[in-house]
């Protein structure tokens, strides 16, 4: 069996004969690594199947399988589908195997059958996770194996309903020569993995791994080829956990579930609101509250602003949760519509808690904290929604019924929305809703 050599892009999986500085195709650099294959290596042979019409497929509507993790669930589009290929990616340590094992134990404990396939671990230390997070039956099987060949064999064996594979970038199909993780063992495994699923009816869960700059590693590709991405994601020192979706062939990318890191393991958030609210000190000057939409889900979350003299020619703008050139474009548009001088301050935003915002009704809130911070005023005890326009109007935002309930449940008498809002709140709210529709009309509404 004869060799050759070939070099391939671990970013975008293009093939050169030769080793290049810069990939032509994705034009990152340094991205080439050397790679062995078998001319006489034989594509693989499937099963024909003749075509036929659409109105001939037999379908019938089967119920999607619940995880027994609601917040779970919920990012699946309601649960998971039979046949489905999911894909897992977060960084090291973020708890992923946490999470998979705590949803293979939950489906195990209902009766459904699962197989856990290890890459990284032994079974003895899967078994000690499985004891911490309170896994000890059901028809949970787990095997350490890393030769792709048998773990199809042991899955075509178990016929599991759902089948948890840690991670993609550790196993490997015998008759490719290059080394596990690379991109051609990647695309090829999750290419069988994706063919096995369809065949069977089962669901695979494929636990990625994540580059240094956070993206998935492995071909892009395969992101293409799965059903569905998430993302499991959370500050190092922070005990909470989001699961989000953003790829999701049978429900919506909006949606995200909330975890809190354990020692027992993860545990749902039922009110994540007063979770993300909680440690929040009322009356200090540059803080307001805001809620923002997740998917479905109204989430209030608590924006802090800090202004203070710089000791340089330029004023330092720094941000975290929220986009920096928004951020620089509100500053702006309080310097020029509310005349506040803000040239010689240092402007920091933050989103307590590390949740990131990127959806516009968070502006007004912004703007209040950072004028709350400059002229050492608190802010009334009130929710703050709204998107600030260039010429200094107040937009009006969607979910607004939604947003202004929350702020109720969660204890708050007033709401400062957009005017054009006021006509959107068809039901009566347990909560008093102030109009706004000039920016200055809102500073004068929100400080205390």
């Amino acid at each position: 069996m004869k060799s050759r050599k070939r070099f391939v892009c671990q970013q975008c999986g293009f093939e050169s004969i030769k080793w290049l500085g810069r990939c032509p195709e994705c034009g990152s650099w340094n991205s080439f690594v050397e790679e062995f294959y078998s001319e006489s290596q034989k594509p693989a042979i499937y099963e024909y199947r003749k075509p036929r019409l659409l109105s001939e497929v037999d379908y019938s509507e089967e119920e999607r399988v619940r995880t027994g993790l609601a917040e779970l669930d919920r990012v699946l589009g309601g649960g998971i589908v039979p046949g489905s290929l999911v894909l897992l990616g977060g960084d090291p340590g973020i708890g992923k195997s946490t999470l998979m094992l705590q949803m293979g134990g939950k489906l195990s404990e209902k009766g459904e059958v699962v197989f856990y396939v290890t890459g990284e671990e032994s079974e003895k230390q899967v078994k000690l996770r499985a004891e911490r997070l309170g896994i000890f039956g059901g028809k949970l099987y787990i095997a350490a194996e890393n030769n792709l060949d048998l773990v199809e064999k042991h899955i075509r064996e178990l016929l599991p309903q759902v089948v948890i594979l840690d991670s993609i970038q550790t196993v490997y199909i015998p008759e490719l020569e290059s080394p596990p993780g690379s991109i051609s063992q990647v695309r090829e495994a999750t290419l069988r993995l994706m063919r096995i699923s369809k065949e069977i009816g089962t669901a695979v869960f494929i636990v990625g791994h994540v580059t240094k700059e956070g993206s998935l590693a492995g071909p892009r590709t395969l992101e293409h080829m799965v059903d569905c991405v998430l993302y499991f994601e959370g500050e190092r020192y922070q005990s909470y956990r989001v699961v989000r979706a953003v790829k999701n062939r049978f429900g919506s990318t909006n949606e995200i579930g909330i975890f809190e890191m354990q020692e027992s393991g993860l545990m749902e958030i039922e009110s994540p609101s007063k979770f993300l609210l909680s440690g929040r000190q009322g009356n200090t000057p540059g803080s307001a509250v805001v809620c923002t939409m997740e998917g479905t889900r109204p989430l209030l979350v608590e924006v802090q602003a800090l202004t203070c003299p710089t000791g340089f020619n330029l004023p330092r703008r720094q941000t975290s949760g929220v986009d920096y050139n928004r951020a620089a474009l509100l500053i702006a548009v309080i310097e020029k519509k509310l005349g506040f001088n803000l040239t010689n301050e240092d402007v920091y935003i933050n989103v307590a808690g590390g949740i990131k915002i990127s959806e516009p009704a968070v502006d007004l809130a912004v703007v209040t904290a950072i004028v709350s911070s400059f002229k050492n005023k608190p802010v009334r005890e009130a929710v703050i929604i709204g998107e600030v326009g260039l010429g200094g109007e107040v937009r009006s935002v969607s979910y607004i019924e939604k947003r202004v309930n929350e702020a109720a449940k969660l204890g708050f008498k007033e709401a400062v929305v957009p005017y054009d809002n006021l006509k959107d709140l068809k039901n009566k709210v347990d909560i008093e809703v102030t109009g706004v529709k000039e920016l200055k009309d809102a500073i004068e509404a929100a400080l205390d």
